[in-house]
């Protein structure tokens, strides 16, 4: 069931979806060659804790996981698709890296992620970041009154096959708010 937010609450969502954009941005500017994953995880644990902010990620325990989620970003690399535990591995030079990350102000949930590559970038990973940009504002633009979820979900796909990409299934976008996963999900 989706909960329809009130003013008030979509302001609190915004505030925590700022501290998640300021340690997104952090992480970013933190990756270089030779920087561990690790690394990058504190770099993002200092952005929460400087805004009094919280980590839905640090912790999490879905039924189907052996383990609870030992960070507050998920840093996936190359080849990894999503969820990646950040460790020891090192950055190399052309590294296509994933990082989701979460924050929890005031009782409201941000989550958001960003793909970047650290080094020289290679012409296909830089297609891949085109694309998934041009599949979300594809997304955002059909989240419109009158449309449905499977509209805003058939403009990512649309988007992301005409460029020549699969979509895994299993994955997609969901709501937040006072908890990390809400209605609706978004299918991809």
């Amino acid at each position: 069931m989706v909960e329809i937010k009130t003013d008030a609450s979509l302001d609190s969502m915004r505030a925590a979806g700022r501290v998640v954009a300021q340690a997104l941005t952090a992480v970013r500017e933190a990756a270089a060659v030779g920087v561990t994953l690790r690394s990058l995880d504190e770099t993002a644990r200092a952005v929460l804790r400087e805004a009094g902010a919280g980590s839905p990620f640090l912790d999490y325990h879905p039924a189907w996981a052996p383990m609870p989620f030992p960070a507050v970003i998920c840093a996936s690399v190359n080849d990894a698709i999503v969820h990646g535990i950040p460790d020891s591995t090192r950055l190399h030079d052309g590294d296509l890296v994933s990082i989701d990350c979460g924050a929890v102000l005031d009782g409201w949930v941000g989550d958001a992620a960003v793909s970047f590559t650290v080094g020289r970038a290679r012409p296909d990973d830089l297609r891949l970041i085109d694309t998934a940009n041009a599949a979300l504002e594809a997304g955002i633009a059909a989240a419109v009154v009158g449309n449905r979820i499977g509209d805003i979900a058939h403009a990512i796909g649309r988007v992301c096959r005409s460029a020549g990409y699969g979509i895994p299934d299993g994955f997609g976008g969901h709501g937040v708010g006072r908890s990390m996963h809400e209605d609706p999900g978004v299918p991809n």
